[in-house]
């Protein structure tokens, strides 16, 4: 359920006495993986399978830590052996559903999905997973039905909730804010559900008008998820210098690869996805949405190395960085099956551009930015499972900081490649910003692009409904909460509402 302190507390005194029993390292595996400690989880059910090798629950404790951690593949091996071993485990298929939906590997999730509910026809969770890919795939009727679907079995189903909450503003009926409300008092409800939950319910109230209540309802959320993970803006402003830092701006230089590829780039919620639309609705052009393998090309060669990213960019040859860009091109091949080029929209790979630069160095970069108040507030109203940095307006200030700082190091050093997009430019033009989006992509203009909200395709993320319509004008969110916003604008550096 998520109460990682109460958990702790039961399996102290047993691991006082059997500190190397296979199930207590089962269970310590899973509360170090809710504390973010992904290494000491990872060595703990490694230790537990070891000891346990024909135990299915065992490779679906390992297959969960290695995902919370962001070893999709590993994942993914460890609990279809799961599966393998017991093939009636719900849990296991669920989570390998999980896993796979995070690889983006839809149509295998899906079937996964559907043998949890199969096995277990009281699994909400996986309903709730099978309602997200109807909605992906622009299907809000059947979508929204099937979260209602839901809530009347689990009312205190947090992803159902949240479900509804991101389909449309309109998905919502008179009751709805008392039952989530309920719902947040339920003593049935994860810690998980009861984010979510708050998540929908301040979405809710903000259509409602209720300023005021919907911000103190983000506030409760964040704080409820940020009691078990925390961010740590010290050690991650340390972690970027370095990487500004490592990478030679000529790395690979002579080489030309990864032409196949535009990596669309940014914080959540800055228009990544409207880019990708857009791309995506050109002829050229696959859209692959968030994908995963260009973080996990790095991850293995943190392993092969024996120390993490970037401690070993400086040891890094020319064909090193070659190698590793095969590989990335290796795992996506699939995505030029039809159409020679592909969009990678994983918004965090902003921090890899100057990694992107030496692996692929023909590849386009595209940094989406939209007004930093915007996008902050954005990012603390939206349910983002993982992104800890948006849980205080101070800790969003410094993610934004270094993103900023970032990007104008990167556009200096790569001005070719590297193509600043803003958000608020495409609203005011949006011909004119295609165009040069387009040029920048070294793409020919073709007027689908204009039209890219007729463009039929599966979309992989919370703006999934948005882009299937055509631009609205504003779109902007903070200027509704005037001064209730001022403690983001301290923290943004910028001056007060109305000053």
């Amino acid at each position: 359920m998520g109460r990682v302190e109460q958990a702790d507390a039961c399996l102290q005194p047993v691991m006082a006495l059997h500190a190397r029993h296979p199930e207590v390292l089962r269970l310590r595996a899973g509360i170090l993986d809710l504390r973010g400690d992904h290494a000491g989880a990872i060595d703990a059910a490694r230790q537990a399978v070891a000891a346990r090798p024909d135990d299915p629950l065992y490779h679906n404790t390992l297959g969960a830590v290695l995902g919370a951690a962001g070893d999709f593949d590993a994942a993914v091996a460890a609990l279809r052996r799961a599966c393998e071993l017991q093939p009636g485990l719900a849990i296991a298929w669920f989570n390998l559903g999980v896993m796979l939906t995070r690889c983006v590997r839809i149509d295998e999730a899906a079937a996964a999905l559907r043998r949890a509910t199969e096995l277990a026809p009281g699994h909400m969770a996986a309903r709730a997973l099978l309602a997200d890919m109807l909605r992906m795939g622009g299907h809000v009727d059947q979508a929204a039905s099937m979260y209602r679907d839901v809530l009347k079995q689990q009312p205190w189903q947090g992803m159902a909730w949240w479900g509804l909450a991101d389909l449309r503003m309109d998905a919502f009926v008179p009751g709805d804010i008392g039952r989530m409300q309920t719902a947040l008092n339920d003593q049935r409800a994860s810690v998980d559900d009861k984010v979510a939950t708050g998540f929908a319910l301040a979405r809710a109230l903000d259509g409602e008008g209720r300023l005021a209540e919907s911000l103190g309802a983000l506030e409760q959320a964040n704080a409820l998820a940020r009691q078990r993970r925390r961010w740590d803006a010290g050690a991650f402003s340390a972690s970027m210098a370095a990487i500004r830092s490592a990478v030679p701006a000529s790395a690979s230089a002579s080489r030309q690869s990864g032409a196949e590829v535009i990596f669309i780039v940014g914080l959540p919620r800055s228009g990544t996805t409207l880019v990708e639309q857009i791309l995506a609705s050109h002829s050229q052009v696959e859209g692959a949405g968030e994908l995963p393998d260009l973080p996990m090309v790095l991850t293995q060669e943190s392993r092969r190395r024996g120390k993490m990213f970037p401690g070993w960019i400086r040891d890094m040859t020319g064909a090193d960085w070659q190698r590793l860009g095969e590989r990335y091109l290796e795992r996506t091949a699939h995505w030029r099956a039809s159409r020679p080029k592909f969009t990678d929209k994983l918004p965090a790979n902003w921090m890899y551009v100057a990694a992107i630069r030496a692996m692929l160095p023909a590849a386009r970069i595209v940094v989406c930015r939209r007004d930093p108040l915007e996008t902050c507030f954005s990012c603390y109203r939206q349910y983002l499972v993982n992104n800890e940095y948006a849980r205080t307006f101070e800790d969003l200030a410094a993610y934004w900081r270094e993103f900023d700082s970032s990007v104008h190091l990167w556009k200096s050093l790569h001005p070719v490649h590297v193509h600043e997009h803003g958000y608020e430019t495409l609203m005011a033009d949006p011909e004119d910003g295609i165009r040069k989006l387009l040029q920048a992509c070294a793409l020919p203009f073709e007027t689908a692009c204009l039209r890219f909200h007729e463009t039929r395709r599966e979309v992989r993320s919370p703006s999934a409904t948005q882009v299937r319509r055509p631009l609205e004008a504003d779109t902007s969110h903070a200027r509704r909460y005037g001064a209730l916003l001022d403690p983001l604008r301290r923290a943004l550096g910028m001056p007060p509402f109305g000053a």
